[in-house]
């Protein structure tokens, strides 16, 4: 009996191990997944109105007149989303009048004014807030117009320049066409 019992003992032993390893492993209460993707850099652009009218006036008289929305696009999501919009301009001139009749730029007066509309994180400060800091263009020269400054990511600013013409007095009659360029870096 005793032996039967020691075979029973074994045999019993036997099966605990073979159903022991031939279970089923357990799940694990969490499981981790490493998920990644990427941002995409994109650009730096400033957009302007093609065609500006500011109106009629005298010769020796101030004509002014505001441009039109100028925005300024960075989608670069840069860790340093600073840029600085400048603004240029060439004479203006009839050009069907003989002999030509010019306004220079350098007595066109240009403000930015405040924005209009921003978007994104940092500082944007107008180059010219007010009419009382308006600042004569110039055909190579580079004038601020606005400057946005820190921040990250990505970023928008929007402005409506005004135009002072200066227009001489010994000027005649005509109509008077230059180009004025926003530039952004």
């Amino acid at each position: 009996m005793r032996i039967a019992r020691i075979l029973t003992l074994g045999a019993a032993a036997a099966a605990a191990a073979v159903a022991f390893t031939a279970m089923p492993a357990t799940a694990a209460p969490t499981d981790d997944t490493e998920v990644t993707f990427e941002i995409l850099a994109g650009t730096l652009d400033i957009t302007a109105p093609a065609t500006a009218d500011l109106g009629t006036g005298d010769a020796g008289t101030v004509i002014e007149g505001q441009i039109g929305p100028v925005t300024v696009d960075d989608s670069r999501a840069s860790d340093d989303a600073s840029w600085e919009a400048t603004v240029t301009s060439t004479d203006f001139t009839t050009g069907t009048a003989t002999p030509t009749e010019t306004v220079l730029a350098s007595q066109v007066d240009y403000w930015s004014g405040p924005a209009t509309a921003t978007t994104g994180n940092g500082t944007f400060t107008p180059g010219q807030v007010n009419a009382a800091a308006a600042a004569p263009l110039d055909d190579t020269t580079p004038l601020t117009a606005f400057t946005h400054t820190g921040g990250t990511g990505n970023n928008t600013a929007t402005w409506n320049p005004t135009l002072e013409v200066n227009v001489p007095l010994a000027n005649v009659a005509g109509t008077y066409t230059g180009t004025v360029t926003h530039s952004v870096a």
